[in-house]
């Protein structure tokens, strides 16, 4: 998957939101047939959502676009998928799943509709939405090739909130856990690992602290709900230019201790050997990913 820093929520009812995701730079957007569209609009939204990604490919083919499909539990799903699975689609933003079997019931519409409508490579964000989820998030990270991101939870007032039972506070402590959980699976099966969202609108003091603290234990990205959020997250998860300074003078400084045949140097009042090198190597290479997307 690409190393997307924000991934933004739009209706999919409303198309004009999608412009105005695009115009913030937000490098993937979710285009929403769940929780906010009314009951009665779902079905026209459908045939919106798949208007939407054909209009924006035409002049856009770089944004992630995903579509947040109804769980399956509701047996919406197929209908939703029979509709927005069109070229120009980039994934499938997969509400509710539980246990490695619901991604497999995923993957077996995707294969049907993937070849009716012309369509390859599609990938999942999965949300962790249950106590069931976070329980077995190891086998849903490695469930399938599909499985591109998983997301931490930290809502203040989603559904993971109300299963666990905890208390929200902006510092996060109560879904440390939780989110080290699923972080922890994202690292074992090697794909995305995206950190919850922050419900505050206007306070973009507390999202960059929020973000920086994610960014901190280890996510690459975060989940936003609004467009002024989505500058604040970018930020926080680009590479700065003192740090890719930092990395790529280690690097420099480690292969040319190498050729001299040491294996452990000091920098910058630093001991570093291969284990250091090889983080940093790492890390320059999800950084350099994430500048080439911003050049674009």
């Amino acid at each position: 998957m690409q190393p997307y820093r924000s991934i933004l929520f739009v209706p999919g009812h409303r198309p004009r939101w999608v412009d105005k995701a695009i115009a913030a730079g937000a490098d993937c957007v979710v285009l929403d047939l769940e929780d906010s569209v009314p009951a009665a609009e779902k079905e026209t939204a459908r045939t919106t959502v798949a208007e939407s990604i054909t209009r924006v490919r035409e002049t856009n083919g770089e944004v992630g676009l995903f579509v947040r499909v109804n769980p399956l539990a509701t047996r919406l799903t197929g209908a939703d998928l029979e509709a927005v699975v069109v070229p120009g689609l980039t994934g499938i933003f997969a509400p509710k799943i539980e246990r490695a079997t619901d991604v497999l019931q995923y993957d077996a519409l995707l294969d049907h509709f993937e070849m009716r409508n012309g369509v390859e490579g599609l990938e999942y964000i999965v949300p962790v939405e249950t106590v069931r989820a976070i329980q077995n998030s190891r086998e849903i990270a490695s469930a399938s090739p599909r499985v591109g991101a998983m997301i931490g939870p930290s809502a203040e007032h989603a559904d993971i909130a109300r299963e666990v039972g905890y208390e929200w506070t902006p510092e996060g402590l109560e879904t440390l856990y939780l989110r080290s959980r699923v972080l922890l699976a994202c690292r074992e099966a090697g794909i995305h690992a995206l950190t919850g969202l922050w419900e505050d609108l206007e306070n973009l003091d507390g999202l960059r602290e929020f973000a920086v603290r994610g960014r901190q234990l280890g996510f690459h990205g975060m989940i936003a709900i609004h467009p002024t959020h989505v500058a604040t997250v970018n930020d926080v998860f680009s590479p700065s230019r003192e740090d890719l300074e930092f990395y790529r003078g280690m690097v420099e400084a480690y292969e040319k201790a190498e050729a001299e045949g040491v294996g452990a140097l000091r920098y910058r009042g630093l001991h570093i050997d291969k284990a250091h090198y090889d983080k940093a190597i790492q890390w320059l290479e999800r950084a350099e990913a994430i500048l080439r997307k911003g050049e674009r």
